[in-house]
């Protein structure tokens, strides 16, 4: 499985328009959750964050919200942000652009039913992927494409969860955007990594902070 776990900062510079981290000074990390809401690993995280009084943002699959509608009411009830991840999990290199956005504007519609009409457009695609043509048709619609600087590779199962941890500790600076999981496939590498990171950036004097709409 080939994938950058720190974002080269050439790729930022290509995609410039898309959002890979948030420039700052200050000591603060955006830790970001996708694939959820999910029964087995959502309120655990939520626990993990409050222990630290860390706040996140969690990018939902429609349909888990759709099935889970009272995860997402944890969530948001505990200060973290909400983003939308595609009603399916779809990988935009394999759909035309027409079903992708569909899909998306399909979880923005189940978000307004939840939420309510003053939602934020933040949007990551799943697998992050999406083509050019896509991504531009998204910005007209108001939505902000965000990516990340830090790949915590959770999702693989080939790595233990301590080069989980590694990836995270090692490659995080002011104002990177992390990437984890909220799923099951997730859950054994993030059970071991999260609170540790948590710990770790905490004692540094870092704040978890959710990602600005």
């Amino acid at each position: 499985m080939l994938y950058f776990v720190k974002t080269p900062n050439i790729l930022k510079r290509v995609f410039s328009k898309l959002v890979w981290d948030i420039p700052t000074k200050d000591k603060t990390i955006y830790l970001t959750f996708d694939d959820g809401p999910t029964p087995e690993v959502t309120n655990w995280v939520v626990d993990q964050l409050n222990h630290y009084n860390a706040k996140a943002t969690f990018f939902c699959i429609g349909k888990n919200i759709t099935n889970h509608p009272d995860i997402l009411k944890t969530i948001i009830q505990n200060g973290h942000t909400i983003g939308n991840h595609t009603n399916h999990h779809l990988n935009n290199w394999k759909v035309s652009s027409k079903t992708y956005v569909k899909d998306i504007e399909q979880t923005h519609e189940i978000l307004k039913q939840q939420i309510g009409a003053n939602i934020n457009r933040l949007f990551r695609p799943p697998y992050g992927k999406i083509r050019l043509k896509t991504a531009q048709k998204l910005q007209r619609k108001g939505f902000k494409i965000i990516m990340w600087d830090v790949l915590s590779a959770d999702f693989d199962q080939s790595i233990t969860p301590e080069k989980c941890l590694d990836n995270i500790l090692k490659n995080t600076t002011n104002g990177s955007i992390i990437v984890c999981h909220d799923s099951v496939k997730a859950f054994e590498n993030l059970k071991y990594a999260l609170p540790k990171t948590l710990e770790h950036f905490s004692q540094q004097g870092y704040e978890f902070k959710a990602l600005p709409a």
